[in-house]
This record gives structure tokens, C-alpha cells and sequence, in this order.
């Protein structure tokens, strides 16, 4: 199920996370899809604080099944397009029993923050990109 996702990070579900109708609230799975994109900025280097940093355009989820506490899941995520200015992240969440919880993807664009634009992907993060793709 998470073949292909060179990024997976495990998260302990918080009581905190449930909402009124007892399962986590479907903002959660967003804060779950930005705690794997970070890791897989990080493996990039798209954090590196050279003032060309990642910029979130867009972001979906489909629910495929509720989550609950207690319960440790593991957040998957992978790059299936780049492009010159920006890149398609897909996500899963897959419950401790294996099962598919959510999909989900965004896009990310290279901005320089200083000039206050979007930019080419570095070439260095480019050939990251790939390394990690055949991972």
C-alpha cells in the first residue's frame, strides 16, 4: 500500500485530535500530510535557508475510512510530477491495522521569499528529487 513512498513517517494519534463525533477531525489528516512533506522537504533540501524555499498552492484529501485514538499511523508521501517552477506531492494514511485511512496530495511551488516570486527548482534539489524517487 505505501510501495513507492520513500517518505513515511509514524504519528501517535492525540485524544486531542478527536472531535465531537469521536473520530479525528478531518483537519488533523492535513496537519498529518504537512508533517510528511516537511520530512520530505527536508530530505530535499528545500529548507536549506538559501531564500528559495517551498510554498503550498494547493492541497486535497479523500477520507476513505475514520481514524480514532488510540492508534499510531504512518503518513506516507512522494513526489509523482515536477515541473520547472513547482511539483505534485500524493500522500497516504494508512491506520495501525493497515488499512487505507486517507489519499491526499498538493502542490509545491519554489518561491524566493525575498523577492516575493515563484522560481525555477534549484538544480541541486532537482537531482535530490530524482535520488530520492528511485529510493
Amino acid at each position: 500500500m505505501l510501495e513507492g513512498f520513500p517518505i513515511r513517517v509514524d504519528v501517535p494519534l492525540a485524544w486531542g485530535d478527536m472531535d465531537a463525533m469521536g473520530h479525528v477531525n478531518n483537519t488533523v489528516y492535513f496537519r498529518m500530510f504537512e508533517t510528511a512533506r516537511i520530512a520530505y522537504l527536508r530530505a530535499i533540501d528545500l529548507t536549506s535557508g538559501s531564500g528559495v524555499g517551498p510554498i503550498l498552492a494547493s492541497t486535497h484529501c479523500r477520507f476513505r475510512r475514520p481514524l480514532h485514538f488510540p492508534d499510531t499511523v504512518t503518513v506516507a508521501a512522494r513526489t509523482s510530477e515536477i515541473g520547472a517552477d513547482r511539483f505534485t506531492m500524493e500522500y497516504r494514511i494508512v491506520n495501525g491495522a493497515g488499512e487505507l485511512a486517507a489519499e491526499g496530495g498538493g502542490v509545491v511551488v519554489a518561491y524566493d521569499y525575498g523577492a516575493g516570486r515563484k522560481v525555477p527548482i534549484p538544480e541541486a534539489v532537482r537531482h535530490r528529487m530524482d535520488e530520492l524517487a528511485t529510493r
